[in-house]
């Protein structure tokens, strides 16, 4: 047999022999901790196969990664695990066996842990997500049961959740809060408002020209509606997400029904591809389809948060979606509409509006069946104007007094049922 021949039929042969397995390189390791549950992404091209289990005495969780190899970025993960971490103490990194990268989790307590694969999506490549739960889930109604922040203390908070009573400007000695004092639904019993901050943790959302992540604006607004919400008598504001975490849809919705909330302002930074695109809007739920081509748009873009800040598909609330399914929105639609206009009438006092109407379209964050809720766009952040105006502290605030305008002018017109779980908090 020549050697040339020799040469041909051994090329032949390669593409039936066994190639040879690349190790998977992580790309990023990135850890989101919060008090609700602390998530960690591992980044890759390729899907990692993974097999998770738990040991007690002490408590800790261990996951094996097969076909990885250990990355610079996945040795930083240990660093990235802070000592405020509510439920991580410490995690360690190396290879167990041929093939099987080892992941150890010390931990402060015992949890509940979810493991699963994000696909591509957007800017990110596959995404293996540990969330963990801590095993048994605090109530959010005790929180409430813990006294309000006083003026002292609230003027010695960060910046981004001051509220800033000390000296106000004129314009918002002006602003509504002086409007509630002397009703009667006010004094009644304590109204709880769930204040949204929009995004968070993996999903950014929207990104101004200048760099600004919508995720930043929109927990800093949150932070000032919550304080003033706080220092009105008989109103206490609950926040969603207080931190840089991501929470899913339904879970915003949930969280809102288990503290009782009376309504639910979902904030946002809108994004259009033109950056002369400008002003404030104000959404509803629709029953029956969007009320503009805009508002179905928005609604899809906003729904997908979902796939960007990742969701374990293979969990599932049955109760909540049960809910939904069985009770009638009309009611509560129509409260949110009401809202929905006085907001957007304090807004319209301190910027442009986007159109001078509240639209409606399927906002799956504002489906709860029992408490009116409203999706708030406060400015365009892809707009550079408006994108320095949105991070600038007392323009924030304008944005936080008028949401609270429009809620105070909503309970001046529409007494909230008594609830009595929450009826007698001080």
């Amino acid at each position: 047999m020549s050697r040339t021949f020799a040469t041909m039929a051994f090329a032949l042969l390669l593409p039936w022999l066994p190639a040879a397995h690349a190790a998977i390189a992580i790309s990023s390791a990135r850890a989101w901790p919060a008090q609700d549950y602390t998530r960690l992404t591992l980044e890759s091209r390729q899907a990692i196969n993974y097999k998770m289990f738990t040991l007690d005495n002490p408590d800790r969780l261990v996951i094996d990664l097969e076909d990885v190899e250990i990355s610079d970025a996945l040795k930083e993960l240990s660093g990235k695990i802070g000592s405020a971490d509510p439920y991580i103490r410490s995690v360690r990194i190396g290879r167990f066996k041929p093939g099987v990268v080892r992941l150890v989790f010390d931990l402060k307590s015992a949890v509940k842990p979810q493991l699963f694969i994000l696909k591509p999506i957007g800017e990110y490549g596959y995404r293996l997500v540990l969330d963990v739960y801590p095993a048994q889930a605090a109530d959010p109604l005790m929180a409430l049961l813990e006294p309000k922040v006083s003026t002292p203390e609230a003027a010695s908070a960060p910046a981004a959740a001051r509220p800033a009573t000390e000296e106000p400007h004129a314009e918002e000695k002006a602003k509504p809060a002086a409007i509630a004092s002397n009703l009667p639904e006010l004094r009644a019993r304590t109204l709880i408002i769930a204040i949204d901050a929009g995004h968070g943790g993996e999903d950014p959302g929207a990104r101004g020209r200048q760099g600004s992540r919508e995720k930043d604006v929109t927990l800093a607004i949150a932070h000032k509606v919550k304080a003033l919400v706080d220092s009105t008598p008989n109103m206490r504001g609950v926040l969603i997400r207080d931190g840089d975490y991501f929470i899913p849809l339904i879970g915003r919705v949930t969280k809102a029904r288990k503290v009782n909330a009376d309504l639910f302002i979902s904030i946002h930074a809108d994004a259009f591809i033109k950056p002369d695109a400008r002003g404030s809007s104000v959404f509803a739920l629709s029953e029956h389809g969007a009320t503009s081509t805009a508002a179905r748009w928005l609604a899809k873009k906003e729904n997908e948060a979902d796939l960007i800040g990742g969701v374990n598909i293979a969990v599932k609330d049955p109760y909540l979606a049960r809910t939904l399914l069985d009770l009638s929105q009309t009611a509560t639609i129509n409260d949110s509409m009401k809202l929905a206009k006085h907001v957007l009438n304090e807004l319209g006092d301190i910027n442009n509006l986007h159109r001078g109407h509240v639209e409606q379209a399927g906002f799956a964050v504002l489906k709860s069946p029992d408490i009116p809720s409203i999706l708030v766009e406060t400015a365009f952040i892809s707009n550079p104007n408006e994108e320095r105006r949105l991070n600038d502290e007392d323009y924030q605030m304008k944005l936080a007094n008028a949401i609270l305008g429009g809620v105070k002018r909503y309970f001046a017109q529409n007494p909230a049922l008594s609830r009595q779980k929450v009826a007698q908090i001080n």
